[in-house]
């Protein structure tokens, strides 16, 4: 039989195992201790009854007339069982006086006074003038174990109801003892992969507090080693901002000072390229503005304020009609900073823009109850495709368009917010199309 792998079921078993032991033990001590002592009682009692009665034959049979030695049987005032019997005889051995349920088979022959045994019978016999007049007592070997069982019963049953209860009773002590076990495992169980925050341990056992105490600098070196990582993104790309601005107006002017279309014509791709550089350095400051934040804030703002901003904007580099909103008329309250709030808005639209339909709109849309949803028209994105999307630097494979870490930053902001980014294509409603949305007032975990 294995061992439990649970500390909880060790102690159970191990405590469990001891105390039986011990119950064991002491219920076998107390039945010898009892036996011993029943039998002394018993044999006490068998010594003071013949001592008593001995007297007593004597002076009945001294006073018989002269010549009378005929045994005599003491009958019975009424029924009942005789658990001593005795005869009482001459030093020849005739018996002179007996118990009326005597039976003289049971007697052996006199062996001097103090007790005896035989295979059915505990005996003591006793003398009197001189030993010319001896008494007899016997006691059932049978009766007498008898009570000795009844009593080792009487104590064993109790003994017997009060194991289980004591059983329970060490269950629930082992389980309120390892209650703060069970609170330090869940907290684990329950913490996402981005959440290196230390671990609650003061009510651990003074055995386990040192391990905590081991996993929360392991996780402070690993959080220390993760805001490097994103420090370093999000300088490198803010760094890159200026240096990028400066080359995008030279590159701007090279096309106004020249006369050549081919110089014209390569300033213009330096300018394209340079801008999609500027592009991919924004994304990984939101990249690491999403992993790196706090993106839960203790106050409520109005979610359509938010949406206005970021809609306004992008609306001002697209034709009439290229973005569509729907909101509610009645604020829409949430804890979601709405700086993540506007970064995983405007990734949302620019990837319906960048890879839907070119001749439809594109549709955003926030509910009463907090849920942003982004749709366009356009061809179906396979389910394989569509599982994909989220990941790191991948693309739906529309013209190669795009940088591959929109919709990952979107899922990053969603997932520490305590929401999730959902995908379907085609959209609900029609066979052709995509959708994204993302429920933006769930009270998730606070980061």
């Amino acid at each position: 039989m294995r061992a439990p792998r649970s500390l909880q079921g060790r102690l159970l078993l191990s405590l469990g195992a001891i105390l039986l032991v011990f119950w064991i033990g002491a219920a076998w001590a107390t039945a010898v201790l009892l036996r011993h002592e029943i039998e002394e009682v018993f044999d006490s009692s068998l010594q003071e009854t013949a001592q008593r009665l001995l007297p007593l034959a004597v002076l009945d049979i001294v006073g018989r007339e002269d010549g009378d030695v005929a045994s005599q049987r003491l009958g019975a005032i009424r029924n009942h069982d005789e658990l001593f019997t005795y005869v009482v005889r001459d030093d020849k051995g005739t018996v002179l006086l007996q118990s009326h349920a005597a039976d003289l088979s049971t007697f052996p022959p006199y062996g001097g006074s103090g007790f005896g045994r035989t295979a059915t019978h505990r005996l003591y016999s006793e003398e009197a003038l001189q030993g010319t007049i001896r008494i007899t007592m016997a006691q059932p070997l049978a009766h007498q174990a008898a009570v000795v069982r009844e009593m080792q019963m009487g104590l064993g049953l109790p003994v017997l109801l009060v194991i289980p209860a004591a059983f329970a009773a060490i269950a629930f002590a082992v389980r309120q003892s390892t209650r703060p076990l069970r609170a330090f495992r869940e907290q684990l169980e329950t913490r996402s992969e981005k959440d290196l925050a230390p671990v609650a341990s003061s009510d651990l056992p003074s055995e386990v507090a040192p391990l905590a105490a081991t996993m929360n600098a392991l996780l402070e070196r690993l959080r220390a080693a993760f805001e490097a990582e994103r420090g370093l993104a999000a300088n490198t790309a803010h760094e890159l901002r200026t240096p990028l601005a400066g080359a995008i107006a030279q590159a701007q002017r090279i096309q106004k000072e020249t006369a050549e279309p081919q110089t014209a014509q390569r300033g213009a791709d330096i300018e394209a390229a340079l801008k999609r550089l500027t592009a991919r350095a924004e994304r990984l400051m939101q990249l690491a503005r999403a992993e790196g934040g706090r993106l839960n804030l203790d106050r409520e703002s109005d979610l359509r304020d938010t949406l206005d901003v970021v809609i306004a904007d992008m609306r001002r580099n697209e034709p009439a009609g290229r973005i569509l909103l729907s909101r509610p008329d009645t604020p829409v309250m949430s804890a979601a900073d709405p700086d993540a709030v506007g970064i995983l808005c405007r990734n949302l639209v620019e990837n319906a823009l960048r890879h839907g339909s070119q001749s439809t709109p594109v549709e955003v849309a926030l509910s009463p109850d907090g849920l942003l949803t982004v749709s366009n028209d356009g061809p179906v994105v396979p389910p394989e495709t569509l599982a994909r999307l989220t990941d790191r630097f991948e693309r739906s494979g529309a013209a190669g368009r795009g940088n591959g870490i929109g919709l990952s930053i979107v899922s990053t902001i969603a997932d520490r917010m305590g929401s999730r980014l959902t995908l379907r294509s085609p959209r609900p409603g029609s066979r052709t199309g995509y959708e994204a949305s993302v429920r933006l007032t769930s009270a998730g975990t606070r980061l």
